[in-house]
């Protein structure tokens, strides 16, 4: 398996001039931990974590150090990491040097980026241009896709019947394409990620089934209720905003 049978197609991104309230809100609102930083020519010119926003002034804990360490640190790199620290724009806090991958890239490979980096996304580019982005909970869907179902692949129906139901839900405009993952193994379809509305449980579902060459469905997808942020996952178990679980 490569990229291509894995990634999500339908990119969240943040262009460079957003507040970082705003890159903030989005990934609140889709629970994503990661944004790809897009232009307005499309191109890819950095990506924001939540891990960008653990130091701020805003809640008192942007770095401070002794007067030594300000000493061997040096004034450049002090006044870099008030910018991270205290910017106001995504441009501002944003990390430049992004890993990237194609969709030939193959699984293990993008492991051993996301291993050796320590990064937990990796934008899927054609031509510098952003396609897709594989995450590790991509390569955990593919993972408990695979081990549910053991027998050998049959690679290029998997393939031919995840790029039929994208096409379709693409053009669906009820379809949220960009919170939900579809894996596809032995016929057997996977749809994973996040609804805000349950309608869009069976209404996902009855576009699997009509794909030529599925042989089943199985629904992963968890419904967020975006006032609340109450999530329930597809076996009715039920998570409340402060983590508490209640069991179907």
């Amino acid at each position: 398996m490569n990229a291509s049978h894995v990634m999500t197609r339908r990119v969240i991104s943040v262009t460079p001039d957003a507040s970082i309230l705003e890159a903030i809100r989005i990934m609140l609102q889709n629970r994503i931990s990661g944004l790809p930083v897009i232009d307005s020519k499309g191109g890819l010119v950095g990506i924001v974590t939540e891990g960008d926003f653990l130091r701020r002034g805003e809640t008192k804990t942007d770095r401070h150090r002794s007067a030594l360490l300000q000493f061997l640190a040096g004034p450049g790199k002090l006044a870099t990491e008030y910018v991270h620290s205290h910017g106001r724009k995504v441009s501002e806090v944003m990390t430049t040097e992004v890993r990237t991958i194609t969709e030939d890239t193959p699984l293990d490979e993008i492991v051993d980026i996301m291993e050796k980096h320590q990064i937990k996304r990796l934008p899927v580019l054609c031509e510098n241009k952003v396609i897709g982005i594989v995450t590790r909970a991509n390569l955990m869907h593919a993972l408990v896709s695979l081990a549910i179902h053991a027998a050998p692949a049959a690679k290029d129906d998997d393939v031919k019947i995840r790029e039929s139901l994208l096409a379709e839900l693409e053009k669906e405009k009820w379809a949220p394409t960009a919170l939900v993952n579809v894996v596809v193994h032995e016929g057997v379809v996977g749809l994973w990620g996040i609804i805000l509305d349950e309608r869009h449980r069976q209404a996902l579902k009855v576009a699997a089934e009509n794909i030529p060459g599925v042989k089943a469905v199985e629904d992963h997808l968890t419904w967020v209720d975006p006032i609340s942020g109450t999530a329930v996952d597809s076996d009715g178990t039920l998570v409340t905003p402060s983590g508490t679980v209640i069991a179907a």
